[in-house]
Parts: C-alpha cells; structure tokens; sequence
C-alpha cells in the first residue's frame, strides 16, 4: 500500500508544483489572453494534482485529506521531478520548460490510461484532454517566439538548452515506479523517450531552433523522484504551506 501511495503521490506532486509555478504568473502575462491561458492551465494542473491526492488520502486513512499532502509534508517527501521547480524566468523560459513538460505528460498519460488502477486510469484519461491543449498552448509560443525577432529566437534557444538538462530524470525509473510496474500500475517512462524526442524535435525544427544535440545522451540532473530537490523547492513550500502551519486547520 505504502508503494502505491508513494506512486500516487510521485503523480500529483508533479501536477501540483508544475501549476503552482504557472500560477505565478497570474497578473503578469505579456498579454492579457496569455495571461488567462496560463492561469487556467494551472487549474488543470491542481485539478489533476487534487484527484490524486484525493486517491492517496482514500488509501491511506488515518484522517488524510488532500490537503494533508501539499500542505504539511516536508521537502523530502515531495516526489516531483526537478524540471517543474524550476524558477519561472522570462516568458520564454516558462514555455521552454512547460513545452518539454507538456510533452512528456501528453505520451505519459496516454500510455498511463492503460493502468491497473482503474482509478489512476480514469484520472490519467480525463488529464489527456487539457494537457492536449497544454502543450498545443506551450508548442506554438516556443514556435511563435523561435521563429520571431532575433531577441526572441535568442531568448527560446537559450531557455530550450538551459532546462535540456532536466529532462532526462523524466524517463528515469525510480524504485517506486519499476515496482508499480511489475504490478501494470506504472508504465515503463523509458519507452516514452522516442515519442517524447520526436515532439520536441518536429517542434524545434518548426521554430527554426537547434535541437540541444551538443548535450544529447550527457549527463541530466536528477533527484526530485527521491526526494533531492533544488534550492528553489524550498522557497515554493514557504509560500504554499505558510497558512496551514500557521493556522492549522483554517478553511476559506
């Protein structure tokens, strides 16, 4: 049971920091619609990460909600890849990470509608349909910006090599996952790695941008899947958890 809550956990983690970092930039889009865009995609994010942590808390008992999750676990507990922590930086930067995030969870929950888990499943299929548009939305600003002016090609290169080196850690298997595996749970995030490239480079090759070869098959951070997290996790549970440590218990 303590596996498959931990795997759970591991989904909505990602779901959860990845909106919370889109939702920072509610007030501050270059462009009033860019601006609803990225909020609304954030409430899918934590709509995903709150059907989840629902799941867990309905496994787990002992007065668990989804709250518990988000709100009172320490920064090694939280199972979520390095790559969605990450600071927003300029526009361009947001949709480099968000597009290979996106990506990624576009072939992950289409292969993950195939679970065991009826329940994981079901959540894996609704999720299909907005991260659909999610990276639709990511894909189309990486072309807009890379096949732009010559100040934002430079910006969407340099937020496309900066954050390459995140993404490895999405197709690593952590100990957690390969045993959910064994059970059909889990799929295997190592298959995913062809299409996943595929996207990236048809969509790269659209923006006129260079796919980051100089750094393919290097070295990738990694560690967010067992709890290692950068600097900057810490900083998003400060803000996120301030309420509830604060005032436990408080409801608005």
């Amino acid at each position: 049971m303590k596996t498959l809550i931990d795997y759970i956990l591991h989904l909505a983690d990602n779901s959860f920091i990845n909106g919370h970092r889109l939702s920072e930039w509610c007030g501050h889009g270059p462009a009033l619609e860019v601006d609803m865009a990225l909020s609304n995609i954030s409430l899918d994010e934590l709509g995903a990460a709150r059907s989840f942590y629902q799941y867990a808390a309905s496994i787990e008992g002992n007065g668990k909600t989804e709250d518990s999750y988000p709100s009172f676990r320490d920064v090694r507990e939280f199972r979520n890849v390095l790559l969605v922590e990450l600071p927003n930086g300029n526009f361009a930067d947001t949709m480099a990470r968000s597009f290979y995030f996106d990506a990624f969870q576009f072939h992950f929950y289409t292969a993950l509608q195939q679970s065991s888990d009826k329940q994981i499943a079901a959540i894996a299929e609704k999720s299909l349909k907005e991260v659909t548009y999610h990276l639709k939305f990511s894909s189309e600003w990486v072309v807009r910006l890379g096949d732009g002016t010559d100040e934002s090609k430079q910006k969407m290169q340099t937020a496309i090599n900066q954050f390459w080196e995140y993404t490895g850690e999405l197709f690593s298997m952590s100990e957690t996952e390969q045993d959910m595996l064994k059970q059909g749970i889990a799929i295997d995030v190592s298959l995913l790695k062809d299409d996943w490239e595929k996207t990236v480079a048809d969509t790269l090759a659209e923006a006129t941008l260079r796919y980051p070869m100089h750094i393919e098959g290097g070295w990738f951070q990694s560690g967010g899947k067992t709890g290692i997290h950068t600097e900057y996790m810490g900083f998003i549970l400060a803000e996120v958890q301030y309420m509830q440590k604060t005032y436990p218990g408080c409801e608005w």
